[in-house]
C-alpha cells in the first residue's frame, strides 16, 4: 500500500462520499474508486460499505483506519524531516520539553547556534505526559526535566540550566498585581488553586499556606485548569516561573518563599558530539 492509498482511504473515512474525497484530493471519481478497490484488494478486508449515500466504514475499516492515521501522521513527519535533511542538514539535535515556555530562551540559543553550526538542525518537541518516555527511548538526544524528576534514572548527564522560582498568578486587575512581592498573608480570604500535577515542593508550599487557615482551596486538574480557573476569577495560583509563557494574559508576582525547583539539560551517558555540548553550552549562557 503506498501513501497515496493511505491518504485516500482516510479522506473517504472523513467525507463518506467518493465525489467529494476525490474533489478534496483533487483527482477523478474513477481513480478514486479504483485506489479504494486496489488497496481493499491487497490487505484483503473490505474497508468500506457502498451504498447509493455513500460509503462507511467496516468495522474492521474502522479499526484500520484509525491505526492508519497515526501511521500516516507518523510517516508524513518522517518524510518532512528526510525533506529538510536532503536539502542542507547533515544533523540534528532533537530537544524534547513539556512545554513551551519551559526554555524561554530556545530560539536565541538556536539562532546563535546554527550561525556556528548551519549544517546542524535543531528539532524541539513538546509533550507534557511523553518527552521523559521519549528520551529513555532514546527518540530525543536532550530532555529538559525538573532534577527531581531525573535522580534515580541511570546512564544520563545532567547539565544544570537554572532554578526555578515561584510567581502568584492572578488576574492583571487583581490588587496583588501592583505588589513588588506576595507572602502567605497577602492571600487571606482568598481561593488557591492546589494540585494539577505540582511537583512535590509546589505541594508543600500549596499545603504550607493551606494549612495557615487563612485560604481556601480548590482543586484543579492540571496547570491550563487552573489558568482558565484564574481568568475565571476563580482564584489565584502558586506556580514555578518556568511554566510562564509570557503572553501577557495574566500577572506573575514572585512569591515569598525561598524554595526553587532546580532544572536541567539531560543527555545520554554515550552522548560525545561536540555539536550538542555546544547547543548546550549556548542555552546555560543565556540563563547565566
Amino acid at each position: 500500500m503506498n501513501t497515496k492509498q493511505i491518504e485516500f482511504i482516510l479522506e473517504l473515512a472523513k467525507t463518506r462520499n467518493f465525489n467529494k474525497a476525490a474533489e478534496n484530493l483533487c483527482v477523478s471519481q474513477p481513480t478514486m474508486t479504483y485506489q479504494i478497490k486496489s488497496a481493499e484488494k491487497e490487505i484483503g478486508f473490505e474497508i468500506f460499505d457502498r451504498s447509493g449515500k455513500g460509503a462507511v466504514l467496516t468495522p474492521a475499516g474502522s479499526q484500520f483506519a484509525g491505526q492508519l492515521k497515526s501511521i500516516y501522521a507518523s510517516l508524513r513527519s518522517a518524510i518532512e524531516q528526510g525533506q529538510n535533511f536532503s536539502r542542507s542538514v547533515k544533523n540534528d539535535i532533537r530537544i524534547a520539553m513539556p512545554i513551551r515556555s519551559a526554555v524561554y530562551f530556545l530560539p536565541e540559543a538556536i539562532r546563535r547556534f546554527s550561525s556556528r553550526y548551519p549544517d546542524i538542525s535543531i528539532t524541539p518537541s513538546f509533550d507534557w505526559y511523553g518527552c521523559k518516555e521519549s528520551f529513555l527511548k532514546g527518540e530525543q538526544d536532550i530532555l529538559f526535566a525538573m532534577d527531581f524528576e531525573m535522580k534515580r534514572v541511570p546512564d544520563i548527564t545532567r547539565h544544570h540550566l537554572f532554578d526555578s522560582r515561584f510567581f502568584l498568578i492572578t488576574d492583571r486587575n487583581d490588587p496583588l498585581s501592583r505588589q513588588a512581592k506576595v507572602t502567605s498573608a497577602d492571600l487571606a480570604g482568598r481561593t488557591l488553586m492546589v494540585g494539577g500535577g505540582s511537583p512535590p515542593v509546589l505541594r508543600a508550599i500549596q499545603n504550607r499556606v493551606v494549612s495557615e487557615g487563612k485560604v481556601t482551596y480548590f482543586n484543579s486538574r492540571d496547570h491550563d485548569t487552573t489558568l482558565t480557573n484564574v481568568a475565571a476569577g476563580r482564584g489565584v495560583c502558586i506556580a514555578p516561573d518556568f511554566l510562564n509563557d509570557h503572553c501577557e494574559e495574566f500577572c506573575w508576582t514572585p512569591f515569598d518563599t525561598a524554595e526553587t525547583i532546580p532544572c536541567s539539560l539531560y543527555t545520554h551517558k554515550n552522548e560525545k558530539r561536540k555539536a550538542v555540548k555546544d547547543f548546550i553550552k549556548i542555552l546555560q549562557d543565556f540563563y547565566r
